[in-house]
């Protein structure tokens, strides 16, 4: 598995519920720039709209040898997803506070595109402090335990 690119704000923003692989449709331009530049995530996010899936601004720069046949850097993807998958994720984000984002997308060992998104909830900023918190602690301990 190559990983091609980490939604590292997603762990930092939101709590992870649960996380599904997708596979997701793109043109032959796209796949080539993902070899050679990788893609941002910045403000990217899943829709659901008739019963398909949907990622949205997912950045993956144009490819430079592509002249006329290259792709928009930000068209919605759709992901590939089984039909209980996509039913069991809309059921989660009918609730309050639910979400849907990709937190990586990687070339899997077949060399197939893969992303994985994660039904997230958002986390709060006491939240984000007290994790900081915690983790300021671990890393005290665990220096305090070395010596």
């Amino acid at each position: 598995m190559k990983i091609i690119a980490t939604n590292k704000k997603a762990y930092t923003d939101y709590i992870i519920d649960e996380t599904y692989e997708a596979g997701i449709v793109l043109v032959g331009t796209e796949v080539k720039s993902l070899r050679e530049h990788g893609a941002s995530f910045k403000d990217s996010f899943c829709r659901i709209k008739d019963g398909e899936i949907y990622l949205l601004n997912l950045h993956i720069p144009p490819y430079r040898f592509g002249n006329i046949y290259n792709h928009d850097p930000e068209r919605p993807r759709k992901l590939l997803l089984h039909r209980k998958q996509i039913d069991r994720i809309w059921g989660k984000i009918r609730q309050e506070g639910y979400t849907v984002i990709p937190t990586k997308i990687y070339f899997n060992d077949r060399g197939i595109v893969k992303v994985e998104i994660a039904v997230a909830k958002g986390k709060k900023s006491h939240d984000k402090r007290e994790e900081i918190k915690k983790k300021e602690i671990d890393k005290r301990i665990k220096e305090y335990l070395k010596r």
